[in-house]
């Protein structure tokens, strides 16, 4: 089981990144995929997951309005829109999955993506 995280990069404050999360494993619709985050010196944090059946829990309420969840199952990813940005935003964010719901726990989730670094600064 391999999940694959890329779309980070460098933007300016108030600017739009989409993160992908493509999924290896044959049975992707039956895993709720998460995103959590971590910024240097803080805990990784649950930002936003997506269910099997497209459910989606927010943790938090900084990204509520700014950030979006999608999955398409053709493709086996899973996109995390992040509009608005804000130089809190700054960290590395990793994708997981576990079967089926999502949680908010990390220690819920048994497969782990390397992170992709989200940097937002002008």
């Amino acid at each position: 089981v391999q999940l694959q995280a890329s779309g980070g990069g460098l933007v300016q404050p108030g600017g739009s990144l989409r993160l992908s999360c493509a999924a290896s494993f044959l049975s992707f619709d039956n895993y709720a995929i998460a995103w959590f985050r971590q910024a240097p010196g803080k805990e990784r944090e649950g930002v936003l997951c997506i269910s099997n059946s497209g459910g989606i829990s927010y943790y938090g309420d900084s990204v509520k309005g700014r950030f979006t969840i999608s999955r398409d199952s053709a493709k086996k990813t899973v996109y995390l829109q992040m509009n608005s940005l804000k130089p809190e935003d700054t960290a590395v964010y990793r994708c997981a999955s576990r079967a089926f719901r999502c949680s908010g726990t990390r220690s819920a989730y048994n497969y782990w993506g390397q992170g992709t670094q989200v940097t937002v600064s002008s």
